[in-house]
């Protein structure tokens, strides 16, 4: 029989429906019950494109004796991490206080009936082995000593909230000057971490830190500093041309196991394509490089041939396994590329792709990855590069069509708001760095599902599946849509789309910011209450919430003339200022904030006609200019604020303007990019 968990939203809660554990999903109801009956709490967090959360179920929560012991002894909470990030933050937090280790998923935490949590860890075998108890024997002994050793477990619990409070930032005692410091700190710190052999930051795993690299690239335009360019152009490089990115059918897997980027772990999340999207957009205007180009356009490819849905939403991600194998999808041995390509055809992809090298995979098997490029391998062959990329390309696609034959990994097909409007802000800057206005109308389709089905008495909803949008959204989903909405204003402006920033913005104000503190919460006004209200600023998985919201908002403040919207953002890098003077590099979003603060971002509005003002536009987006908005406005577009709202006059004119100042009306477009590249 199925449990409470088979009326969820959730793929990865439906997963679990069939558990002979009598799971609960978050709520009232479980906290309830476990108050009643004096019963910890066991609160098992994770997603369903998470590996070891499947081995951790197929071992324990599908075995008979381990779901008895855990029905005997606890209640039982299974979470989606990705619909509840509030909680597993919470608790993430929590993990790395009470083990003083780094948390991950599945994320196994024994909580209280009042929700504070006295033990836990992440994985745990049914057997012992890794140095890690049986989770049959775990279970007996957490029970024993919740209900033996209480008083010293109540101590613990107020040590933990005292310590889970004082991660909330607290403002200065005395006003905080800001000033370049922290910016120039990351970038300095980006460098001292940058593997200059592979690439990527850091050792093994290898995870792209998409905020990092665009803030290096940014910075290393504004300050002509090569080697900051470098740390992000030398990493997209490697990245493309490893196996972290899908070589035939497109897309960024979630991160490498190894240094050289060839072997990663291969669940493909949307949070992780939507910034790279945009930064490889960037880095081809940056540099003109056809690597960057290719994968950019395979990407969306990617994107719209898989990840978006019937309705305009997209889906959240791909598995890392398929039949309970992980990578089983996207490997091949020698004999089954040899059998599906002509002879000059393997020719070629086996030198390029890796297979003329030993296996790179279990079971003598191939992952492929750039193991020369194209013209190295062309040159080799003493063949034309025209005729050795026609060759690769016809290989490229036989090949994804017979992968495409295989079980499939499985797709988490909720629709979440924040993972949205980091895809749809990357689409609409891809489209409008190559002209694609059919990447365009999939970043417009997925605003528009949103709008519809997500957004309602002007507040958002969190989640979408199976006609029912749910949950109360988070920061993340408020500041990442309201950045979305201000790429997509300047790929293709619609009057709605300003009316749905601003609502944004104001119900951003009215339901996360702290007014006398600074900086957002990360649950609103209204939201349940949990053991703590978080205020994060560092950077994680995805962006910085605060950070994001602190750069659109000052934006958003600069492009209409609404004066409170920057000084919530300035209140919010004033709070945040000594976190980022200590951790500069694990601040980036909220560095990139700072450093448009400190810059001023320059506004560009064209107006015209609209054949002539495209032709403007698509002139301006060529250029690599990350702190610059250009919005083209037809004729006819009314309503607009005062700021915006620029005097029709013959033929096309652009106003430059840097913060309130603007100058004269501009008629030249090549004037136009002298002024611009003058900043």
């Amino acid at each position: 029989m199925s449990n409470r968990l088979a009326q969820q939203t959730s793929p990865y809660l439906q997963q679990h429906a069939d558990n002979p554990v009598d799971w609960y999903p978050w709520g009232d109801e479980a906290l309830r019950i476990a108050r009643e009956l004096d019963r910890p709490i066991l609160l098992s967090v994770g997603y369903s494109a998470c590996h070891w959360c499947h081995v951790m179920a197929h071992e324990s929560f599908e075995d008979p004796d381990i779901a008895a012991a855990m029905n005997r002894n606890f209640v039982n909470i299974k979470v989606d991490r990705e619909e509840r990030p509030d909680i597993d933050q919470i608790y993430q937090t929590a993990h790395q206080i009470l083990t003083q280790r780094p948390g991950g998923w599945p994320l196994t935490m024994f909580l209280t009936p009042d929700q504070k949590p006295f033990f836990g860890g992440t994985y745990f075998p049914k057997l012992p082995r890794y140095n890690l108890l049986g989770f049959g024997d775990l279970l007996e002994r957490v029970a024993a000593t919740y209900h033996g050793q209480g008083e010293a477990i109540a101590a613990q619990n107020a040590d933990l909230v005292a310590a889970l409070e004082s991660t909330v930032p607290q403002p200065a005692a005395s006003v905080i000057q800001l000033d370049a410091a922290p910016v120039s700190g990351a970038v300095a710190e980006l460098k001292r971490v940058f593997d200059p052999v592979d690439g990527g930051l850091g050792r093994p795993p290898k995870f792209p830190h998409s905020a990092e690299l665009e803030l290096a690239l940014s910075q290393g335009a504004v300050k002509a500093d090569e080697s900051a360019r470098q740390v992000a152009l030398f990493t997209l490089r490697k990245m493309a041309e490893g196996g972290i990115y899908d070589q035939l059918g497109g897309g960024f897997c979630r991160y490498s196991v190894d240094e050289r980027w060839n072997i990663p772990h291969f669940e493909k999340m949307l949070y992780d394509n939507g910034p790279l999207l945009r930064l490889y957009a960037d880095a081809w205007l940056a540099t003109r490089e056809p690597l960057y180009e290719r994968v950019v356009e395979g990407t969306a490819a990617w994107v719209m041939r898989e990840m978006q849905s019937d309705e305009g939403g997209y889906y959240s991600s791909l598995d890392a396994d398929s039949e309970h194998v992980e990578g089983k999808y996207y490997v091949w041995s020698r004999e089954e590329v040899a059998g599906l390509l002509g002879e000059d055809e393997y020719a070629v992809a086996s030198v390029h792709f890796g297979l003329s090298q030993l296996p790179n995979f279990e079971g003598k098997r191939w992952h492929l990855y750039v193991a020369r490029p194209i013209g190295e391998v062309a040159r080799a062959l003493g063949i034309p590069l025209e005729a050795g990329e026609a060759l690769i390309a016809s290989a490229r696609a036989k090949l994804l069509s017979a992968r495409e034959q295989r079980m499939r990994p499985g797709r988490d097909e909720k629709i979440l708001t924040s993972w949205n409007a980091l895809l749809i802000q990357g689409m609409a800057r891809a489209s409008r760095a190559f002209g694609r206005r059919d990447w365009n109308g999939s970043a417009q389709n997925a605003l528009d599902f949103l709008r519809t089905r997500l957004w309602r008495d002007g507040r958002l909803l969190a989640t979408y599946k199976d006609g029912r949008g749910h949950l109360n959204a988070y920061l993340d989903d408020y500041a990442f849509l309201l950045a979305a909405l201000l790429e997509l204003l300047q790929t293709d402006y619609r009057d709605a789309d300003l009316r749905f920033a601003i609502e944004l913005a104001n119900a951003l104000l009215e339901q996360f910011e702290d007014r006398i503190s600074g900086g957002f919460f990360f649950t609103g006004r209204d939201h349940e209450t949990l053991i703590l209200r978080p205020k994060p600023g560092l950077d994680g998985a995805t962006p910085s919430g605060n950070g994001v919201a602190a750069l659109a908002l000052q934006r958003l403040g600069h492009l209409i003339g609404e004066p409170k919207y920057f000084e919530a953002a300035e209140r919010t890098l004033r709070l945040f200022c000594p976190q980022m003077q200590r951790h500069p590099s694990a601040c980036a979003t909220l560095n990139l904030a700072l450093a448009d603060y400190l810059t001023v971002p320059t506004t560009v509005i064209i107006r015209g006609s609209t054949p002539e003002i495209r032709s403007w536009q698509a002139r301006l987006a060529a250029h690599y200019a990350p702190s610059t908005l250009v919005l083209a406005l037809a004729e006819g577009v009314t309503g607009l604020p005062a700021i915006m709202d620029k005097p029709a006059r013959s033929g096309v004119n652009a106003w430059v303007c840097r913060g309130v100042e603007c100058l004269p009306p501009i008629r030249d477009v090549a004037v136009l990019e002298r002024e611009l590249r003058r900043q």
